[in-house]
């Protein structure tokens, strides 16, 4: 079975660190869905990334599973995807440590997200926020992945793992798949609410939407959404980025073009445009936020498709491992 052809292996994960957003789901869980019959697909709950900013322990245990329930929600058929919870499969660890040791401290120190986070957290600049693209490293080349669906801010980070996978095969042989950034054709970027010129983020409370609102919380917070002092609804990305997002929310959410978005509301102002986003939101996270409170309220099921999860990531993860440690000169086991 292994020597058979076999589809192209994507990997990607999402920290635990806050709820799941629109913007998750539009810019990567939607893709994700798109992605499951073509793919071989490798979902993972990254909670070991999470805990390099202080977490609520109770909080990161809740929506670690809660997480898994929502991707579910979401489309993600747990009999074609392998999902499961980072911490669960320690192999991830184990091949970091060893992958940092053919990491240069300079290729570390010049990552972007290490500069922002130290800035948003500079009382509390720990070695797991430094070394924190050696784990996502070795998350991607623990499952030989082919493609990695990333934004434009993990870029910088599969191009060093693509350095560490290449330094090492140069000195132990091909040992690493070199992994590709991949971007789904459809990912919808959105932005927040409050800050157009920000991407939506889950430690923004008023300029996102979580997945998990309620309608009236998802309508309040599209009635407060920036706009301009105009009142023509038009994709101008530039001059009017608060309603461009509008228009790139809306035609994410309904499966309308752009042009047809705008047409809807030809000759009409703000004062419809925003009700009609987020009514079109509502709609298309009812169904995920009905079925997610389901499936949380069922933990014997979740429990049991994390653990069958696990199992199966820590099959592929030991055979990696394995030939890693031999090629290094470990004892065998």
């Amino acid at each position: 079975m292994e020597n058979e052809i076999r589809k192209k292996r994507i990997f990607s994960g999402i920290q635990p660190s806050g709820e799941l957003t629109l913007g998750s789901y539009m810019g990567a869980i939607k893709s994700w869905v798109d992605l499951q019959d073509e793919y071989d697909c490798i979902y993972c709950i990254v909670d070991m990334h999470a805990i390099t900013v202080r977490q609520n322990p109770a909080e990161l245990r809740r929506r670690s599973v809660a997480q898994l329930a929502q991707y579910i929600a979401c489309g993600l058929d747990p009999q074609k995807n392998i999902m499961f919870i980072q911490s669960h499969v320690p192999q991830h660890a184990e091949l970091a440590w060893i992958l940092g040791c053919y990491t240069q401290f300079g290729e570390l120190s010049r990552m972007t997200q290490f500069k922002q986070k130290s800035q948003q957290h500079a009382d509390n600049i720990t070695a797991g926020l430094f070394t924190y693209p050696v784990l996502m490293a070795a998350d991607i080349l623990l499952y030989q992945a082919d493609l990695v669906p990333v934004g434009a801010d993990q870029k910088q980070h599969v191009e060093l793992t693509r350095d560490i996978a290449q330094r090492f095969n140069g000195v132990y042989s091909d040992t690493f798949t070199l992994p590709e950034p991949f971007i789904p054709k459809m990912g919808a970027r959105v932005m927040s609410l409050g800050n157009p010129a920000n991407k939506m983020s889950k430690s923004d409370p008023d300029g996102c939407v979580y997945l998990m609102d309620k309608p009236e919380d998802i309508r309040r917070k599209f009635k407060r959404a920036v706009t301009d002092s105009e009142t023509a609804v038009k994709f101008d990305k530039e001059n009017k980025p608060g309603v461009s997002n509008l228009l790139t929310i809306y035609c994410a959410a309904t499966g309308k073009t752009m042009e047809e978005a705008e047409a809807d509301f030809a000759g009409q102002g703000y004062g419809v445009f925003k009700p009609a986003v987020a009514d079109a939101v509502v709609e298309l996270l009812r169904p995920i936020r009905e079925e997610s409170e389901r499936l949380i309220a069922d933990k014997a099921y979740l429990e049991g498709i994390y653990r069958e999860g696990a199992q199966h990531a820590q099959y592929l993860a030991n055979k990696t491992l394995a030939k890693v440690q031999r090629k290094i000169g470990f004892a065998a086991r």
